[in-house]
């Protein structure tokens, strides 16, 4: 990971928020290359989701329509979602060295006889805190320790001996309090309660805010969804593992509306076909893993749902394991009807379904029947993805050592993805050789982000573009000049080959659309 890192920082896709002051934990700025390549997979998601959805569960096109949503609500969406009561993580404070921690994140080393006298060794998973503990408690109990919840340790007594990840001395740990890690704010220049403001930490809530507005300017029908991506924010206590989790990040989510006795077809659907998705945009197949929630893991609104599964991407920080990339959930309709209460507008928030009316009616069903059975709260399932975390996984998945290449490293993304689709090089810069070249760069660059280099050496220039992860570049040389032919370097074979260059623009097509 740590050459990856080096490398994102050196080739301009992520840099440290703030670098020049010391950079602000939890924070990243994308690079000349790294905007391009979120905004590839931010662009094929739209096309792939809202403009070209393919065919649903019902055999039927999907309907889709998109939204851009603010940052900034009324603070009674967060009420009626709940975020307001219920959105934050019990934490806990050492009190000798002033760090946080997540209470239901630490584990802890015990004596495996369970010796009372022992002490308790505190540490994270998958922190340098895990490996250092373990080789202290080995030595003091000598024999491998078992290894328990912090949170499962309650007698006054035991938790005296714990010592924390970080401390030297025992029971520094606070009493676990829960912390709210919705960021707030003040609108208006009064910084009082009646103009504190939340930035929002998901994106979903300003999708079933603006339901009845979609239903009555669009000609959308159950089943239809409502796609939208932006920015969310969270106080994460702990950000960690690079861009991972950070305190500000972006969303890509699809809230689908659906009738609740279809949610189980559209809930395989939707799991399956996401999974599916980031497989067709370049990550492998061993690399991802679908996981099924249990009953105890889900969410207060999937309680009575079809279920809930994470799409997981095997990150270098989690190998052997895997980390979440999207999450796909039954929400049912515990969202809208919420909203339904808060604000007030109660049964205008439901759904009439004609075509089900008329269903009913064919079959002979009495009106009463019919009434009750036509206007409902439509259930949701929710594809919810990181764009960040997507990125990322886009940069894990192209990273390859390769000592046979100048730079020694080749980043391997799908064409698609490709921050820089080609690269356009004369070999020398004299001989009318850079008017070719520029002339069929500005041709190229009409339709794809294509880059033109006249400077140094060919082994530096194919190089940089091996780090920029470039599929294609194309080099004008003196057998241009003779037969209008140029070199095409493949960047994953290192095969060459020559091509009119009255042919490169249909070759461009062909590989990568």
């Amino acid at each position: 990971m740590e050459k990856l890192v080096a490398l994102c920082k050196r080739r301009g896709f992520i840099f440290q928020s703030s670098e020049i002051y010391g950079g602000i934990n939890g924070f990243w700025d994308y690079g000349p290359l790294g905007v391009e390549l979120k905004r590839n997979l931010k662009d094929a998601w739209w096309k792939d989701i809202v403009r070209c959805p393919g065919t649903g569960a019902d055999g039927e096109p999907i309907e889709m329509v998109g939204l851009d949503c603010t940052i900034i609500m009324h603070p009674k969406v967060w009420v009626a979602s709940g975020h307001a009561a219920t959105f934050a993580d019990p934490m806990v404070d050492d009190r000798e060295t002033k760090q946080r921690y997540r209470y239901d994140h630490i584990m802890c080393y015990v004596s495996p006889t369970g010796d009372a006298n022992m002490p308790i060794f505190a540490f994270l998973p998958d922190s340098p805190s895990e490996a250092k503990r373990k080789k202290e408690a080995t030595k003091k109990f000598g024999a491998d320790p078992l290894v328990v919840p912090y949170s499962s340790i309650k007698d006054a007594a035991q938790l005296a001996k714990v010592l924390a990840p970080e401390a030297t001395q025992l029971g520094t740990f606070t009493e676990p309090r829960q912390f709210n890690l919705m960021f707030e704010s003040h609108a208006g220049p009064l910084k009082d309660e009646a103009n504190k403001v939340y930035l929002r930490p998901e994106t979903a809530q300003g999708i079933f805010a603006n339901f009845r507005n979609v239903l009555d300017t669009s000609r959308v029908k159950v089943p239809f969804g409502i796609a939208q991506q932006g920015k969310a924010f969270r106080n994460e206590v702990t950000p960690r593992n690079y861009t991972f989790r950070s305190r500000e990040f972006e969303q890509m989510e699809i809230e689908f509306f659906i009738r609740p006795d279809t949610a189980h077809e559209w809930y395989k659907f939707w799991r399956d076909s996401r999974f599916k998705w980031w497989q067709s945009i370049g990550l492998a197949s061993s690399n991802l893993q679908l996981r099924e929630h249990d009953r105890d893991e889900l969410s207060h609104y999937a309680k009575e749902g079809a279920g809930t599964s994470d799409i997981e991407y095997k990150f270098p920080f989690t190998d052997p394991g895997f980390g979440e990339l999207e999450g796909v959930a039954h929400r049912t309709d515990f969202d809208l009807r919420a909203h339904a209460q808060h604000s007030g507008l109660g049964d205008k928030l439901k759904y009439f379904d004609q075509d089900l009316q008329l269903k009913l009616q064919a079959q002979g069903l009495p009106k009463e029947e019919i009434d009750k059975r036509v206007k409902y709260f439509p259930h949701v399932i929710e594809p919810s993805a990181g764009a960040d975390r997507g990125t990322l996984a886009l940069l894990c998945e192209a990273y390859h050592d390769d000592p046979s290449r100048p730079s020694g490293v080749v980043m391997k993304f799908a064409p698609r993805m490709a921050p820089i689709k080609a690269a356009i090089f004369p070999l020398v810069d004299k001989d009318g050789m850079p008017e070719i070249a520029t002339k069929l760069y500005e041709d190229l660059r009409s339709t794809w982000n294509v880059q033109l280099d006249v400077k140094q050496n060919i082994g530096k220039r194919y190089a940089r573009m091996d780090e920029a992860g470039t599929p294609f570049c194309f080099t004008v040389d003196s057998q241009t000049l003779q037969d209008q032919t140029v070199t095409v370097r493949h960047r994953d074979s290192l095969q060459q080959e020559r091509i009119n260059i009255s042919g490169v623009r249909a070759f461009m097509q062909e590989k990568i659309g």
